[in-house]
């Protein structure tokens, strides 16, 4: 089975997707059954998945009416944070059998706070406390105010999943601000990490540009933008958690903070529906997809072994000849950033709009 080769060469296999009628179902896309059949080890939430899951889903008829009275904002947090509880449940088993390593779930603080410190601390504190399971990681976006949250919630022995990474310099920054929160933990053996590097939005706005440019040398570069980048980013994983600042934390008992690869549906429907999968299978690394590529996956992904360490030559000439043609990376994973954060905060006032009008029937 492709799912199972994926795991046999390093890479943890993540659902991007939960939802109540997944917890409780009983088919092959339930989240018991993706447990069980198809190497599922964590989940991944976020806004949009959590704004996709409520809207008009029946399951939560019950829980909106009861909290008539109670505040969106409240309303959203007890909804969402009931969802990951029993989705950590689930995960008991796989959470303890890997001494904490697996069985995560993710769920991220208010998306409006992405630019706010010190609200991204107090909100990811309080969700930590409101799921209270051991398995649970806490979303923080790798925004420039982001970085000291990290390091603030790492040092408080808060398990963080940073999200919204786009470039390698800015994944740098986050790898970094993990080690200063390590080098501060009391107890760093608690502690687990990933750090979520976006992969498919990179092609899609580079590709975008190569094929107005319509050269020949622009259209040979289709597609491989996106899987140059995250393999740069694995190069300088290994980088980091092989340096003497790293290896004193080691023996403190630290974990490294493990890439995860997300946003790996494709976009492209000329692309394998695989190759955010398959191109990018490393050691100790988390692939979360989403439901269709899971299946895809599941159904004829051709599983190459390792395929980013030996790459990095090849990632450094795609680079370069994207440099060429004019195009610029930073500013391409700048942009990316503003328009993650901005599209995650506007999925997330929609699901407040949602539940609001719920309220008042």
């Amino acid at each position: 089975m492709s799912v199972k080769d994926v795991a046999r060469y390093g890479t943890s296999i993540w659902l991007d997707d939960l939802s109540r009628a997944k917890l409780t179902g009983t088919d092959a896309h339930s989240l018991p059954s993706r447990i069980a059949q198809s190497g599922v080890v964590g989940v991944t939430t976020n806004p949009s998945i959590f704004a996709a899951a409520i809207a008009g889903a029946s399951e939560y008829a019950s829980d909106i009416a009861a909290m008539a009275n109670v505040s969106v904002d409240e309303c959203v947090k007890r909804l969402t944070t009931d969802d990951v509880r029993h989705a950590c449940d689930l995960f008991k088993d796989i959470y303890s059998a890997t001494k904490g390593v697996e069985g995560r779930v993710s769920i991220e603080v208010d998306p409006r706070l992405a630019h706010d410190t010190a609200g991204t601390i107090e909100a990811a504190k309080e969700l930590w406390q409101i799921v209270d399971r051991p398995n649970v990681m806490i979303k923080v976006p790798a925004t420039i105010e982001g970085l000291p949250a990290i390091t603030e919630l790492i040092a408080a022995g808060i398990s963080v999943n940073v999200t919204l990474i786009f470039s390698v310099k800015r994944y740098g920054a986050v790898v970094d601000a993990f080690i200063s929160g390590i080098e501060k933990a009391t107890n760093p053996s608690h502690v687990h990490s990933v750090a979520s590097f976006f992969v498919s939005r990179i092609d899609s706005s580079v590709d975008a540009l190569l094929k107005a440019n319509g050269g020949p040398q622009a259209l040979e570069l289709l597609g491989k933008a996106a899987i140059a980048n995250a393999h740069l980013a694995y190069q300088l994983f290994e980088e980091k958690f092989s340096s003497p600042r790293w290896l004193a934390q080691v023996e403190r008992g630290a974990h490294k903070q493990r890439p995860l690869w997300a946003s790996t549906g494709v976009k492209d429907p000329t692309y394998d529906d695989t190759r955010y999968v398959v191109e990018l299978i490393a050691p100790e690394t988390v692939n979360t997809m989403p439901q269709n590529t899971l299946d895809a996956v599941i159904d004829h992904a051709v599983v190459r072994g390792d395929t980013i360490s030996q790459n990095y030559s090849q990632a450094v000439e795609v680079f370069t000849a994207l440099s060429q043609l004019g195009i610029s990376l930073n500013a391409i994973t700048t942009e990316l950033e503003i328009d993650g954060v901005k599209k995650f905060a506007q999925a997330w006032q929609e699901l407040l709009t949602t539940l609001e009008t719920a309220q008042k029937l």
